[in-house]
């Protein structure tokens, strides 16, 4: 590899590290024709929903930007090296590094350099080539670029099995404070055409009036917020998320949380570190809401604007609820099964399951995988004692906190006797 290629990479793809909207895509590109490559569950640096763990080639085109938002590395006020692909370079690198069997797939994005069409154009014409000349049937995931017409989003769909454009702040007061360029408006309106799209040619599949409807981003759209560079609450957080996973069928958003990179006075300092923990609560009830059944407002609102830290989000609901609990798991039906804390998908199933055949005891559930630590707090059982007294909140956090923290306590015991 020629040392100014290896010189761009180096640049490229460091600066594309900040952008976590990638996961297992949920594509099924085959590969076709004697092409190369092949998409299966999807290709990403994360592990997939069966438990491999994959990689692809994470780059920018390029990292000159118009925009000067406070929160990016990219911006045009910040004092780093520049650097471009051209369209055929990205091309090979990617041929290159999947031969050698380095690379699954590819996730494309860019600095905005001239204008969003004059972006857009050369992302388009990197997929195309992959896909028509090179034959590459391997994952994509394109970033759509803000301001891009819908004639070339409208191509870019066509070779991209997921595509995501990111909303860089949960509000648009936020995004006004640290990018006053950009607006929420102009990434609606690609979300937008793009979800419609996907359901037009959804539609003409199942009509069959054209017998060969082509793919369109198969593996839907994403999108991202940086969380910790602006002042909005939990709540605001995910009724934001929320909304956009109604309104436009979003497979993931992602939250980053804000790593310190810019000495402008309204970014938090540098050297503060990245607000990891509220990072994992907020998936943790981006979860909830996805898979669990839970509505936005009841794990956020006016009264709990915020997570909490030291527990997750579902033993806090449960915690505020307890007049839902015991839930008699002989009875309930799989959607309260659910709710209790301990208690995940794969369990709650098995659980409806295997009480068809009797009634459950609890050496039973500890046998199905359940966190029977946590999940006593909250069920009865066939053997539970019947007791009149009535659940205290706190004293059960308490005990779950305490035998949480006994817990790990033995495993960082059994690991240093290892030494």
């Amino acid at each position: 590899m020629f040392d100014r290629i290896r010189e761009k990479l180096s640049i490229l793809a460091d600066a594309a590290k900040y952008d976590v909207s990638c996961s297992s895509s949920g594509g099924n590109r085959k590969n076709t024709n004697k092409g190369i490559g092949n998409s299966s569950n999807g290709i990403c640096h994360t592990y997939t929903e069966d438990g491999r763990c994959v990689s692809l080639l994470k780059i920018l085109l390029t990292n000159h930007c118009i925009y000067d938002c406070a929160f990016c590395v990219s911006r045009k006020s910040n004092d780093v090296k520049r650097a471009a692909f051209t369209v055929q370079e990205v091309v090979e690198l990617t041929m290159n590094f999947y031969r050698r069997n380095y690379i699954e797939g590819l996730f494309l994005s860019s600095g905005i350099f001239k204008n969003a069409d004059f972006t857009m154009e050369r992302l388009v014409r990197i997929v195309k080539k992959l896909r028509t000349e090179e034959r590459f049937n391997g994952y994509i995931h394109l970033k759509t670029i803000p301001g891009a017409s819908e004639e070339l989003l409208k191509e870019a769909g066509l070779y991209a099995d997921r595509m995501s454009i990111n909303l860089e702040m949960p509000t648009e007061t936020g995004l006004k404070l640290l990018a006053p360029d950009k607006s929420h408006e102009d990434v609606k309106k690609p979300l937008g055409y793009i979800q419609n799209t996907i359901t037009q040619y959804k539609n003409e599949k199942k009509t069959g009036i054209i017998k060969s409807t082509p793919k369109f981003v198969p593996a839907g759209q994403s999108t991202q917020m940086v969380i910790g560079a602006t002042p909005e609450t939990d709540m605001e957080i995910m009724y934001s998320a929320a909304t956009y996973y109604k309104n436009f069928s979003l497979k993931r958003v992602y939250y980053s949380g804000y790593i310190p990179i810019s000495h402008d006075n309204r970014m938090p300092a540098i050297g503060s570190q990245p607000p990891l923990l509220r990072e994992n609560r907020l998936y943790q009830t981006d979860w909830l809401m996805r898979f669990y059944g839970y509505d936005v407002r009841e794990l956020l609102n006016p009264n709990n604007p915020h997570l909490d830290t030291d527990i997750d989000p579902k033993l806090s609901w449960a915690l505020r609820n307890m007049e839902h609990f015991p839930v008699d798991i002989n009875k309930a039906d799989y959607n309260l099964i659910l709710r209790i804390p301990g208690i995940g998908v794969t369990s709650a199933k098995k659980i409806v399951q295997a009480r068809k055949f009797g009634r459950l005891r609890s050496y039973q559930l500890q046998k199905l995988g359940i966190a029977y630590n946590r999940a006593k707090h909250f069920i009865k059982c066939a053997d539970s004692p019947y007791s009149l007294n009535e659940p205290d909140p706190l004293i059960i956090k308490n005990q779950i906190l305490a035998e949480s923290n006994s817990k790990y306590l033995k495993i960082a015991q059994n690991q240093l006797s290892l030494f």
